[in-house]
């Protein structure tokens, strides 16, 4: 059994799809599957459901969304399966789980694979952490989850999701500018900060890939125009890092171009005190 949860959901078995189409077996589909071989409790999937207002029935109602779960896997896993159904949808006391290796489920390998990069990127292996978060990055077809109900539970599962996977596209591009590969990432994140309008390590990054691609005037242009954003929307100044940043620019501070230092940083961190 194999389920992808970074873009639409998929779930099969032998080449067939296990998904139900009524959203809230769905959603229990989804939930258990985002923590293999671990009870998800009763409680956590009503509240994913129902929110604070479980019906009289909901017992039997989500005991009725296992059972047709499970009817589905038995079709896709056929007559010859030597897994039992309850063995792969197990009831345990107080809860359910899904029990499949996490090496089966794109989540699990896409936070493996970041693990993996940062750890690489803390050591200095630059072609590695960026060759790992790109694989990471692969993973995603989509917005988590972007056909699944989310209710509260998976509401906050995908936004850490699209969060991680922020983190990762910033780690991948600080190991990239650490190689040299500032000219070729500018539009990327030309079209980052443009989706990101207030987020400063984008900007920072953007900032120093167009400085050592020769245009300093176009880095200082996108320091005023997150500064104006930020004092516009929020009414705050730009942080104390993006700041050094801009004067480091104005500067022409050497350290601008020293590609990779002797710490291993981002590039927001670059002046940081």
């Amino acid at each position: 059994m194999r389920v992808n949860l970074l873009g639409p959901l998929s779930a099969e078995i032998n080449a067939g799809s296990i998904v139900p189409t009524a959203s809230k077996p769905r959603q229990i589909l989804a939930l258990l599957a985002l923590y293999p071989s671990r009870v998800v409790p009763v409680p956590t999937l009503m509240e994913e459901i129902w929110a604070s207002n479980p019906p009289q029935s909901a017992l039997t109602t989500l005991q009725t969304y296992i059972l047709q779960l499970r009817r589905r896997l038995g079709t896709a896993m056929g007559p010859d399966s030597r897994e039992g159904v309850k063995d792969v949808l197990a009831t345990r006391h107080g809860g359910y789980l899904l029990q499949i290796p996490e090496s089966h489920i794109d989540v699990r390998i896409f936070e493996n694979l970041t693990r993996e990069g940062q750890t690489a990127f803390e050591s200095g292996d630059n072609a590695l952490a960026a060759e790992r978060f790109r694989s990471a990055l692969d993973l995603w077809r989509g917005q988590a989850l972007v056909d699944v109900r989310l209710g509260p539970v998976l509401e906050i599962e995908a936004m850490r999701l699209e969060e991680s996977r922020l983190v990762a596209v910033e780690r991948r591009i600080d190991a990239d500018l650490r190689m040299g590969r500032h000219t070729e990432l500018i539009a990327e994140l030309m079209q980052l900060t443009a989706r990101h309008p207030r987020h400063e390590s984008l900007h920072s990054q953007a900032m120093v890939a167009l400085y050592r691609s020769g245009r300093q005037s176009s880095a200082l242009d996108v320091y005023r125009r997150v500064r104006g954003r930020l004092i516009e929307e929020l009414g705050v100044e730009p942080s104390p890092q993006l700041q050094r940043l801009h004067q480091a620019m104005l500067a022409v501070d050497p350290l601008l171009d020293v590609l990779s230092g002797p710490r291993p940083t981002s590039t927001f961190d670059l002046f940081a005190a």
